[in-house]
């Protein structure tokens, strides 16, 4: 119970990376926010199983792109557990297709870097006022960030590499403050994310060259979530920490 009694929010926290997160930090103690868009059923699945382990939560529907759904998440969370919130996840993004530079438009991605990019720093901009010294931020990142992703995913490669220098940079900024701001850079995990826009023939190859030789688990993410809001790692902070088998070393 390293996060008893601390206050947690997960955007997109009902399903993979998301779900599994918000289910450790609540095993570890902390209360979750439990944030989603558009798949209230997996909320609830999510919620009862924080639930059936005699955790606290609630479910708030919200866009974390637009800054009236961000605010709406704060008042509930105040609303349901105070006016501190100790450990923010930025979890919510993707892909939402692979393109190459010859199909792509303008808005493509624009709505890439406005989910992944733009949904961080408006959540963790309205998260900030409530948070004290020792609190922690955990945005998730990814590979993609560090070696350009693979066959048409520019614009999410480049979204997740801005979060890793706006990781960088907050963590400057507010450390004095005593708050914490690091960022993870998952490699292959299984989860729909991968069943949706990669092949498996792909995924096995990269399995097949990480030195772990599998695909990672979304609880593996989780564990080291929970780990960066704890003070176990009181002293990390801006880093981008590779979680990838040893797929690639930074």
């Amino acid at each position: 119970m390293k996060l008893k009694d601390k206050i947690a929010i997960v955007t997109g926290g009902t399903r993979d990376i998301g779900r599994a997160v918000s289910i450790k930090l609540a095993k570890e103690g902390a209360k979750v926010v439990v944030n989603y868009y558009n798949n209230e059923e997996n909320a609830k699945e999510t919620l009862t199983a924080i639930r059936e382990l005699g955790g606290e939560a609630i479910m708030v529907k919200g866009d974390m792109t637009i800054k009236a759904d961000v605010d709406d998440m704060i008042k509930k969370s105040i609303d349901a557990f105070g006016d501190t919130i100790d450990i923010l996840v930025n979890n919510a993004g993707g892909l939402v297709a692979r393109k190459t530079m010859a199909e792509m438009d303008e808005d493509f991605f624009d709505k890439v870097i406005k989910l992944n990019l733009n949904s961080t720093f408006l959540v963790s901009q309205a998260v900030l006022p409530y948070m004290k010294s020792g609190a922690s931020i955990v945005n998730l990142a990814s590979l993609a960030g560090r070696d350009g992703g693979g066959g048409g995913s520019i614009a999410y490669a480049t979204s997740k590499g801005a979060v890793m220098t706006f990781t960088r940079g907050l963590a400057k900024e507010v450390g004095p403050k005593g708050i914490r701001v690091n960022a993870l850079c998952p490699g292959m995990i299984a989860t729909t994310f991968h069943d949706t826009f990669t092949v498996d023939a792909i995924r096995e190859k990269v399995a097949a060259s990480t030195p772990l030789k599998r695909e990672g688990q979304a609880e593996e993410i989780a564990n080291t979530v929970a780990c960066l809001a704890s003070d176990d790692t009181s002293f990390i902070t801006g880093a981008n920490i590779d979680i990838n088998g040893g797929l690639a070393f930074s």
